[in-house]
């Protein structure tokens, strides 16, 4: 067993970034960030949800590339278990934020139903 094989036992297997592999991160990241900051601030599209919506889903995207080209995460990694558990955290998330708006929803809908009748009154 050499010293290099010892690094890699000790590291996991895990793959190291390249300088080509950050720069290219690094590009991606500032060009994701850059064009919604454009859209907001110009007033691209007048739609103000559907500024943002894009807005988000470059958000997301922008979540992507991090973690492939900075975490280094993919499929392969760890044996998969790294991938599985970010899907696990995704789940979970989009369940609670989704209940949480349905439920504050529904809470501002039926909270007080005569208060709206008690204001159209003269």
């Amino acid at each position: 067993m050499s010293a290099h094989d010892h690094a890699d036992y000790a590291q996991g297997g895990a793959a190291h970034g390249s300088l080509k592999g950050y720069l290219i991160g690094f590009v991606l990241s500032a060009i994701l960030t850059a064009i919604p900051f454009w859209m907001v601030m110009s007033g691209a599209i007048d739609n103000k949800q559907a500024t943002a919506v894009i807005v988000m889903a470059f958000a997301a995207v922008q979540i992507v590339v991090h973690m492939v080209f900075f975490l280094h995460m993919n499929p392969a990694s760890e044996g998969g278990w790294s991938m599985l558990a970010l899907i696990f955290t995704v789940i979970l998330v989009v369940i609670v934020l989704s209940g949480s708006l349905w439920v504050m929803y529904h809470l501002n809908a039926n909270m007080m139903p005569g208060l709206h009748e008690m204001r159209e009154m003269p």
